[in-house]
């Protein structure tokens, strides 16, 4: 087998400096909340939110509004929950919006801001993963996604529900895929049992270039990614509306041409994956995939030597379930778009899979057509059931 290539020539990058302190951007709070302030830093601002100023004058009452929806419907918050909301410089203000419709619910709400990560999958601090341990619910509005982590394991299994946003900002939490009927998602997705039942080879093709077989064990469709997460153990991305599984391991070959988004960037130039027996042996497509080796390559060097490769496995595969959701350069919002499909490089554990490497990357394809055997249920984005 071709062993999955290693970055050649070029000087290291320079290591990003760790934040030193929480960062308190909250403001005052209710009285009848707990809350950790470690300094008075303003946060960050949001990049991704060029659009925010032409519903200033609205954002308070849509903030309200998606946060009435994530506490009361999707989570369905109770007076006797424990609730911690963990924030980063870049989503104070959806932290706060959301602490103040979880007050209304319970008075058991603690609100912290812990320093912006640098990548999806990087562990929070240690004070952080340690409080998460002890809640019942757990609301992570964060710039970098804590769902593939050790820490929201071990809260799962410590039986709290999770709902995390990564890459959430003031527009997105607003507008768009969170606006969604979830009630609606949930029945469309169930509609999907009969469809994916005994169906074991899933293949994809897109007119970009995308041609990849594999396996599927179809009992490991994940089907509750619909925004209603109102039970121990459960686990949603919010905004949601998505079918995944795990491709099983060693079992993928083709080529994957990511020509929606990749993590958080629009695609101008596709980015083409070379796929053998489950692994990434090449990436192709300019400065995208030039920063995609490097990326990858500098988290295969913090990995032993047993399980360096593995942080190029093809860990997920998905296709969007959301009417309201929109392609739009993030990644918690592109892969739920209806028709759209993704594939994701990483960490495959909390899925089953055994590559334990700590970063985990979607790319979304634009109009992919998916057969389940030889039943097709999408063409060019559309679905057929």
């Amino acid at each position: 087998m071709v062993k999955p290539f290693r970055r050649k020539g070029g000087k290291e990058p320079s290591p990003i400096a760790d934040d030193n302190e929480l960062i308190e951007v909250i403001g005052e709070i209710d009285d009848k909340t707990s809350e950790i302030v470690l300094n008075n830093e303003k946060p960050e601002s949001d990049s991704n939110g060029s659009n925010d100023e032409k519903i200033e004058d609205d954002i308070p009452s849509l903030l309200k509004k998606s946060s009435q929806t994530v506490i009361r419907t999707c989570l369905d918050i109770r007076r006797a929950d424990n609730v911690l909301i963990v924030c980063d410089p870049t989503t104070g203000e959806i932290g706060q919006s959301l602490h103040e419709a979880a007050i209304e619910r319970t008075d058991r709400v603690l609100l912290i801001v812990m320093p912006k990560g640098r990548h999806h999958g990087d562990e929070p601090p240690t004070p952080v993963a340690n409080l998460m341990r002890q809640q019942s619910v757990i609301i992570a509005p964060t710039r970098y996604s804590l769902t593939h982590t050790k820490a929201i394991r071990q809260a799962l299994k410590d039986g709290a529900r999770v709902a995390t946003m990564p890459g959430m900002n003031v527009e997105m939490f607003t507008k768009g895929g969170i606006s969604a009927d979830f009630t609606e998602i949930k029945r469309k997705i169930s509609e999907l049992s009969p469809v994916l039942r005994r169906r074991r080879i899933v293949n994809v093709k897109s007119k970009s270039g995308t041609d990849v077989t594999f396996e599927v064990n179809w009992r490991e469709w994940k089907m509750d990614d619909n925004g209603i997460c109102n039970r121990p153990k459960m686990l949603t991305n919010l905004p949601a509306g998505k079918v995944f599984v795990l491709p099983r391991e060693n079992s993928m070959n083709g080529t994957i041409v990511i020509d929606g988004s990749w993590e958080s960037n629009l695609i101008d130039e596709p980015v083409t994956f070379i796929i053998e027996e489950g692994l990434v042996v090449d990436v192709k497509g300019g400065a995208i995939a030039a920063s995609i080796r490097q990326e990858f390559g500098e988290a295969a060097r913090r990995q032993n030597v047993k399980q360096r490769e593995n942080v190029w496995t093809v860990a997920e595969f998905g296709f969007g379930m959301n009417p309201m959701a929109r392609l739009l350069g993030n990644v918690l919002e592109d892969e739920k778009r209806l028709g759209t499909c993704y594939f994701a490089i990483g960490d495959n554990t909390s899925l089953g899979g055994s590559a334990a490497v700590g970063i985990h990357i979607p790319g979304v394809l634009k109009k992919a057509s998916v057969w389940l055997d030889d039943n097709q249920i999408i063409e060019d984005g559309n679905f057929l059931i």
